[in-house]
């Protein structure tokens, strides 16, 4: 828990900073961490991963808030963050005052977590994912640090529409009438915002939560993407940065981070029958024919593409408008059981969601085990008694509190976080926390901030998958229908009353200004991490070829609006995670400075970055650009680059570049 109190004047200013860095991870033969598919690895890049930091102090405090491109964090990734920042800076950033929290995409590399149950679709645990999200994330702490002004801090609300839908309303359903007749919808559609300002109020950031799953690219995907939050991202940046400015270079960051959205799809066009559209989905197993497909749910676009960019611009909208009309100032403060289990995963947990259907026979809404699986179940670890008393209704499928072999499959520890910036107090829940159990949880903590304050208008707000990863958090309720955010609630039914008591003691000290016994620390099983992920042996070429040489040039002619692709003989995208650099950029020749201008990369909308390996005996890959030109696009000469590092078989990198023809766009 920290709080900022304002303290320099009666005009409410802080000292803020803001930095922005790449945080990447390995472009190919990475699972991706989300949907759990084994096939699911990387092949190339649409848009990179950032971490957008935000540093606030006042005379005697200072909090720093980082919102990542990323699935979920990683404890040991935050314990790595820390560990870096009292390197350079001494006790000024520490586990009380940082707090990372992530955007959820599932289309970025996995490997990153330490838990076994979270590391069996990567092989384990990655250490290049691990450590690009490490640097990047104290790069932007470091630069946000450097940055710092006085400034004022401003909040906003405002709704969100056609952006998002209930993916187990049976579940929500179960919550009481006299509670589900308090709202409007079964999602949660308010955007809190924060706007950053300098001391004459010039915009230097924004920060917005808002409850959606980045789950617009589906898990057929192979290229990394910060899916719809990030798409939003790009796009105010791009707004206030101008249109020449290359993705994580400008000076003003925008950041889109999540919150309740446990049970929340942007999938809006909702499930439907792969085989027949026309067929209804049966609402409690999310099945059709009979139970013979599984259902999966559409987004608005013609495709995933244009899908994430269709929910990342409503979110961008609602951003824009609130971030222009945002005057109200943070102000400053003025103060004057039942249990949790053992964790354990359910039989709908393997069922998946609409998003993306699991891989095996499980359905939605099972409440009861089946013998063929509760023999598969009693063979890798038999559930004690208790834990399935416990745990009732799930029927456990893996008893992961009881598993430690070879190390723990999932925490018993958890860390939470109060952040207190003025009067906006930001819960950091490390888990996904559904619609209603998030409304819960921030009603809870406002009551008890306001019975502590007579003064001031209380904003809470929850920042979920923050600082470390448990799954999902349901009410009591949902829990018992076993839907598979139910199923996937690891501490069984009363988890979120714990985290409200939780919550509310946080709330209680921080408030008289008390201390707060940090009780358990979670693990650091960093030293104990198996992979099996093997390393790049080598790279190699077909007789007569050179790494960087073309293989599919550009036409000599494109018209505005259409596609420009080309390929390269090319390294393994391994060698080189080419953090703050890309893998391609697209070029205009300056007429009158006689140069070449960078003006896409790997990092922006409208480029792809493809790998493939064309021979797995010689370790021949093909990278290929693919640029959409954009119908703006300024006309005139342009050209293709990529670049890349090839490995010999001994194990030495070598940069190479490849050049592809020069190319006129037209109108």
């Amino acid at each position: 828990m920290f709080l900022l109190s304002g303290s320099r004047g009666e005009n409410d200013v802080y000292d803020i900073g803001i930095g922005i860095a790449d945080i990447t991870g390995p472009a190919a033969d990475i699972n991706m961490m989300g949907y759990a598919k084994i096939s699911q690895v990387t092949r190339g890049i649409h848009t990179r991963q950032y971490s957008r930091a935000f540093v606030i102090s006042d005379n005697s405090s200072r909090v720093a808030v980082v919102s990542i491109d990323s699935g979920m964090v990683s404890h040991i990734v935050k314990m790595e963050v820390v560990k870096a920042l009292k390197e350079k800076f001494g006790e000024l950033y520490t586990e009380e005052n940082v707090m990372i929290t992530a955007t959820h995409t599932h289309a970025t590399p996995g490997g990153h977590l330490q838990y076994l149950l979270y590391l069996i679709p990567s092989q384990g645990f990655i250490r290049q994912t691990f450590y690009s999200l490490v640097k990047g994330i104290v790069k932007s702490v470091e630069r946000a640090h450097d940055n710092m002004q006085p400034g004022h801090i401003y909040w906003n609300t405002g709704e969100v529409y056609n952006a998002s839908i209930n993916r187990s309303p049976t579940a929500y359903e179960n919550n009481p009438e006299e509670e589900k007749d308090r709202y409007e919808t079964n999602v949660d559609r308010t955007m809190f915002l924060l706007k950053f300002t300098d001391i004459h109020d010039k915009p230097l950031g924004m920060i917005n939560w808002f409850a959606v799953h980045p789950t617009s690219m589906n898990s057929s995907n192979h290229l990394i993407s910060s899916d719809n939050k990030g798409a939003a991202s790009l796009m105010f940046e791009q707004l206030m940065n101008g249109d020449e400015a290359l993705p994580g270079k400008g000076p003003f960051v925008a950041a889109f981070a999540q919150s309740n959205a446990g049970d929340v799809s942007p999938n809006i066009l909702g499930a439907r029958c792969p085989s027949d559209p026309s067929e209804t989905c049966d609402i409690e197993t999310s099945t059709c024919k009979g139970g013979k497909e599984r259902c999966i749910a559409v987004g608005p676009g013609q495709d995933m593409f244009e899908s994430t960019w269709i929910i990342g611009r409503r979110q961008y909208k609602t951003a824009k408008e609130l971030f222009r009309t945002a005057d109200q100032r943070v102000s400053a403060n003025c103060t004057e059981r039942r249990t949790t289990c053992k964790p354990a995963m359910g039989f709908s947990f393997a069922a998946g969601t609409i998003d993306c259907p699991g891989e095996f026979d499980f359905l939605q809404g099972t409440t009861k085990g089946s013998t063929l699986w509760n023999i598969v179940v009693d063979f890798i670890r038999r559930p004690s008694k208790e834990l399935k008393a416990c745990q009732a209704p799930k029927p456990i499928l893996l008893a992961t509190g009881e598993m430690s072999l070879p190390y723990k499959w999932q925490p018993d520890v958890v860390p939470t976080q109060i952040l207190y910036i003025g009067n906006v107090a930001i819960l950091g829940v490390p888990a996904e926390i559904t619609t209603m159990a998030g409304r819960r949880l921030r009603e809870s903590v406002h009551k008890v901030l306001e019975e502590s304050s007579s003064k001031n208008n209380f904003q809470v707000v929850i920042s979920s998958l923050s600082n470390a990863y448990s799954s999902y958090v349901t009410t009591f309720e949902e829990y018992q229908v076993q839907r598979y955010e139910g199923a996937s609630t690891m501490y069984g039914p009363h988890t979120l009353e714990a985290y409200i008591r939780q919550f509310e003691m946080l709330a209680d000290h921080v408030l008289l200004r008390e201390d707060v016994d940090p009780g358990l620390e979670p693990d650091n099983l960093l030293g104990q991490q198996l992979s099996f992920k093997l390393n790049v042996m080598f790279d190699g070429s077909r007789r007569g070829r050179s790494f960087g040489d073309v293989i599919e040039d550009a036409h000599r002619r494109y018209k505005t609006g259409s596609t420009v692709k080309v390929s390269f003989v090319s390294g393994h995208p391994r060698n080189d995670m080419m953090l703050e650099r890309s893998f391609l950029q697209v070029e205009r020749w300056n007429n009158d400075t006689e140069t070449w201008d960078v003006i896409a990369t790997d990092g922006n909308w409208e480029t792809k970055y493809y790998w493939q390996r064309t021979n797995t005996l010689i370790g021949e890959s093909k990278s290929t650009v693919v640029w959409d030109i954009p119908a703006t696009a300024k006309l005139g000469r342009y050209r293709i680059r990529h670049f890349g590092n090839s490995k010999n078989i001994l194990q030495i990198l070598k940069p190479y570049v490849g050049t592809s023809r020069e190319f006129e766009v037209v109108q």
